[in-house]
């Protein structure tokens, strides 16, 4: 019997490197895997403002959590960039964001690739205008929020793209104002800061990963791109629980918009699509980057580092591998405590078992999951079986799979700066770059 904390101590140093930046990319997946079904249901404003909703609900909060983590200090602009490299609304090189500071109150960035925009740039200008306009204004600023609550992100140039091949796809400055209003708390991130996620414990490694093979922290200057295998494995464990919240949130965030416009019963409806899709969408590329294999044992390993059962913390279950089947026990923990808001675990436990299914046909399309007794103590238990004809790939998987990020192949080309290995001291401060 094994448990998620236990699964990220077997991994290698480069396996959790590769599992973290993974995790930014699944994370930003999320919105691919709900939108269409908004649409679906609803219009373009209403995705709109569901949009909104999710990333001024879930990013300040991340954000602060991250900035803890890694020790980034500060409330200037290379605070706030910092952080965004560890943000599942910029997973690195598919948001192929560039950053440069000038000072302490004064930075820009551009996007050399956007991944968005190429999501979304064939659904025709309005749909880019409602993203790069509409949406990015209030939440660029969310994002800036947590970090200072007088910065500011402002356009110099964003799409529609004119030419159509314009290169860099958007251009952005960050001011820092001393004498400007503090932006106040975006009213989702209030609502969502009651939740039992945001609320839980920064992430801790677990006792058996190292802390002596890398980086403890990002205190030092910012670099252009971040080379995850540079830091402790201690380090990337304790990053891909809060990356993994940071997912958790999101789904919260959304969920809870749909649900003030809507009832329960719609975002109960559309969270149920979004959590298939993207478990189906994060299993399947877990699969492939942690080179794993076909059976049960990979299952295994594949239901521990997956997000929808992380971080530890919040999410409690027990993985069992005998004999010709993998059995899944999940006991009471905060996760199914968020009423009246909802949380994937929740809709797990009083729904169809569909999002372990398709995490586990990304192992072996002829795996099928079914609910069983829970043992005593657990809330609700399923068990892996074998042996039934291939399944297709779920719809909802499907739709999610529309985004070009499902099938993105990350390069280490892109790293240009390495961060150095290196311990944390009482007297490691955050320098202007």
């Amino acid at each position: 019997m094994t448990s998620p904390a236990d699964q990220l101590a077997t991994l290698t140093h480069a396996q959790l490197a590769t599992l973290a930046r993974e995790l930014l990319l699944c994370g930003h997946l999320i919105d691919r895997a709900t939108m269409p079904h908004v649409l679906g249901a609803w219009d373009r404003e209403v995705m709109r403002d569901v949009a909104i909703d999710e990333w001024m609900g879930a990013s300040p909060l991340y954000t602060r959590r991250t900035q803890a983590l890694l020790g980034i200090e500060g409330d200037d602009v290379a605070a706030i960039f910092k952080a965004m490299q560890f943000d599942i609304g910029a997973p690195p090189q598919f948001m192929d964001f560039r950053y440069s500071v000038h000072d302490a109150h004064h930075g820009e960035f551009h996007l050399d690739h956007c991944g968005a925009l190429m999501d979304v740039e064939p659904m025709g200008p309005d749909y880019v205008f409602t993203m790069c306009h509409e949406i990015e204004d209030p939440t660029f600023d969310a994002t800036a929020w947590a970090t200072n609550a007088r910065a500011r992100m402002r356009p110099v140039h964003r799409p529609p793209r004119e030419p159509a091949d314009r290169h860099p796809h958007c251009a952005w400055t960050v001011t820092i104002d001393p004498a400007a209003a503090p932006l106040p708390e975006p009213a989702m991130a209030t609502l969502v800061a009651a939740t039992k996620a945001a609320q839980l414990p920064l992430a801790t490694h677990p006792p058996a990963v190292t802390t002596d093979d890398g980086a403890a922290d990002y205190a030092g200057p910012l670099v252009d791109d971040v080379d995850f295998g540079a830091f402790s494995s201690a380090t990337l464990a304790a990053l891909v629980d809060e990356i993994a919240l940071q997912q958790h949130l999101l789904a919260i965030a959304g969920l809870a918009s749909i649900a003030g416009r809507f009832g329960s019963d719609a975002a109960r409806d559309i969270g149920r699509h979004q959590l298939t899709g993207a478990a189906g969408v994060t299993a399947e590329r877990l699969h492939a980057a942690l080179e794993l294999g076909a059976g049960l044992a990979d299952l295994a390993v594949l239901f521990g580092v997956h997000p929808l059962l992380r971080p530890t913390g919040y999410v409690a279950v027990e993985i069992t591998v005998a004999d010709d089947e993998l059995r899944l026990d999940l006991a009471d923990c905060p996760a199914l405590h968020e009423a009246p808001q909802l949380s994937w675990p929740e809709l797990l436990v009083r729904d169809e078992p569909t999002p372990l299914d398709v995490i586990a046909q990304a192992v072996d399309a002829s795996l099928r999951v079914e609910p069983v007794d829970p043992r005593p103590g657990a809330v609700a238990a399923f068990v892996v079986r074998g042996g039934a004809a291939p399944a297709r790939r779920h719809p909802d998987v499907e739709f999610a799979r529309f985004s070009t990020g499902a099938d993105f192949a990350f390069t280490d080309e892109g790293t240009r700066v390495r961060l150095r290995a290196r311990r944390a001291r009482p007297t490691d401060r955050p320098r202007p770059v």
